[in-house]
């Protein structure tokens, strides 16, 4: 395989679409020893069918605001790749959204599904509708215009989204509500629902479960214990509040969030009443952490910056894509981060993980870290098709052996000949032999 050739004519095709790109080519240079030793992966063509979508579906949504007036939206459904089973990914609302963040999205998700060894493939999708300051019934109506385009083209066996940033449970409830209308059924056909119509216990909390027990399994290999450990979090949403929550559990000490206008900083520790109050910022529709510092006083609240300058012993980056970059990994490696595990999807940048990697950091990708939320929603699918419910304890120890799993295949084909693990390189290379064997099994498709 030549890297640079695939990149040059995927370039070519896609010239606008840097962070589908940038996933793409972290993947492809982690793969290409593995690659060229298995040459039916070359005569197969693998990595060519692999990097391109099976299918885009691109709509428009149209919706009535309160006011009466018609707004227009674009709605996107990326079907990456099925090659291990029906597609699974989030549906994202946010002004951002646009084609080249759900590819990236989609492409990343296939190898994370793949991953947690259930049979999930890889999909996302998504509008540039933006839910903050929105009345609810405005966020209903958009919601079943949304999925009066897309229901054709998802189903139990098929297509399984979930949530993602701006998506919670409100809108994956008023979106199941138009599906099972016009599908005249009630099946699993999306996850992250409510409790009391098929949802599962610990789905909100369980990325940033799952990204804390991935981090605490990367400390133990180097015989460090996470209690006592000083950890700061980016976002505010529902990751970085199921991360803070299962940090504190285990005995760290969360001392830093953040959100579009900077960050709080807490030396005395975000637990107990601090952490339920993450929640009720992000239910106030304001997009700010700045009234936590009014709340608490001795934490304090610094605009226009990132979390990453304060000093501490793990960093969890919680947000969004490409949120912490070459500046920042080199302030936290300054200020002594011993860890450093992406709970958000891309969430470093190239520049920020080679300076991590290079000073012998303890690094690991989305892709792995933050497997939890996406193997909980296909523990949720479990549950529907058998038509059970499990309990808190139930879902949580399969979470945990989950992630277990997954950092054990990192290491595998991950770990250098001095001892140091690649866990980008052992992340990539186990999602992709599964997925890729699958593939070959099924012919050229």
């Amino acid at each position: 395989m030549n890297v640079e050739k695939i990149m040059q004519d995927l370039t070519a095709k896609h010239s606008n679409e840097p962070e589908y790109l940038q996933a793409v080519h972290e993947v492809l240079e982690s793969i290409v020893d593995v690659y060229n030793a298995n040459p039916q992966f070359e005569k197969a063509k693998i990595v060519e069918r692999m990097v391109e979508p099976d299918r885009v579906f691109t709509f428009k949504v149209s919706w009535v605001d309160d006011n009466g007036d018609a707004q227009v939206n674009i709605g996107y459904r990326v079907q990456f790749n099925g090659a291990i089973g029906p597609y699974k990914g989030g549906i994202r609302f946010h002004p951002s959204v646009n084609l080249s963040i759900l590819k990236f999205l989609g492409f990343e998700q296939t190898f994370k599904n793949s991953l947690t060894s259930l049979p999930m493939g890889g999909g996302k999708g998504g509008s540039d509708f933006n839910p903050k300051g929105k009345s609810d019934g405005e966020i209903m109506r958009f919601c079943q215009a949304f999925m009066l385009e897309l229901w054709r083209y998802i189903g139990p066996e098929t297509d399984v989204p979930a949530g993602d940033i701006g998506v919670g449970a409100r809108e994956i409830g008023y979106m199941y509500g138009m599906y099972k209308k016009l599908a005249q059924e009630h099946t699993g056909v999306l996850t992250g629902k409510g409790l009391n119509w098929g949802g599962s216990l610990i789905r909100p909390e369980a990325t940033g479960f799952g990204g804390v027990y991935f981090v605490d399994h990367m400390l133990k290999t180097q015989n460090i214990d996470i209690k006592g450990k000083t950890v700061s979090c980016s976002g505010f949403g529902n990751v970085a509040w199921g991360a803070a929550l299962k940090a504190t559990e285990l005995g760290a000490k969360v001392v830093a969030i953040s959100g579009p206008d900077g960050y709080v900083y807490d030396e005395a520790g975000i637990s107990g009443e601090k952490i339920n109050y993450m929640l009720e910022l992000r239910n106030s529709n304001q997009d700010i952490v700045a009234p936590y510092a009014q709340k608490f006083p001795g934490s304090k609240f610094v605009a226009g910056k990132k979390p990453w300058e304060v000093k501490v012993d793990i960093a969890l980056p919680c947000a969004t894509q490409n949120e912490l970059n070459g500046d920042d990994a080199a302030a936290l490696i300054k200020n002594g981060v011993i860890c450093v595990g992406e709970i958000s999807n891309m969430g470093c940048t190239p520049e920020a993980i080679e300076a991590f990697q290079k000073a012998k950091v303890l690094f690991a990708p989305g892709k792995a870290v933050n497997a939890g939320g996406v193997a909980t929603s296909g523990l949720e699918m479990s549950q529907n098709s058998l038509k059970l419910n499990w309990t808190r304890e139930e879902v949580d120890v399969r979470l945990k052996q989950i992630m277990e799993n997954i950092h054990i295949a990192c290491v595998k084909y991950g770990k250098q000949a001095d001892g140091y693990i690649n866990y980008v390189k052992g992340a990539n290379i186990a999602g992709f032999l599964k997925v890729a064997s699958a593939m070959l099994d099924l012919g050229v498709v």
